[in-house]
């Protein structure tokens, strides 16, 4: 008996669609849609977030008052390529920092608040 390979293969093919259909048609695609939708809702918002924080650690300059991640306030002196320094405190102590290490942006003048009690313990 002599079998075409062609005919063989659109009969496997055929096979295989048949199934998928038939997977879609039985509520497994609703499945699919479902993971599909988890994931997008998932990543969109993370992308939107690394996204500002890209832009936020792109634009700063000297006179920007910061946070670090470590939770240090202190004013941008100097940006050069990745690496930033900053003055804090009432003393001004000059910190270098990698730009990755900058949390926020900050709009207040916490450096300020500090009284010189703080500073000057023994």
């Amino acid at each position: 008996m002599f079998i075409n390979p062609v005919i063989a293969a659109t009969q496997g093919a055929s096979n295989f669609f048949t199934s998928i259909v038939s997977f879609f048609t039985e509520g497994g695609g609703f499945m699919i849609i479902i993971i599909v939708a988890m994931l997008l809702l998932m990543i969109i918002p993370q992308r939107k977030r690394e996204k500002k924080v890209k832009q936020m650690l792109e634009s700063l300059k000297p006179g920007d008052r910061i946070r670090t991640i470590g939770g240090i306030y202190g004013t941008i002196t100097s940006v050069r390529d990745d690496v930033i320094t900053i003055s804090v405190g009432p003393d001004k102590v000059r910190m270098v920092f990698a730009r990755g290490a900058v949390a926020t942006i900050e709009d207040s003048e916490v450096e300020n608040t500090m009284d010189d009690s703080v500073a000057t313990t023994k």
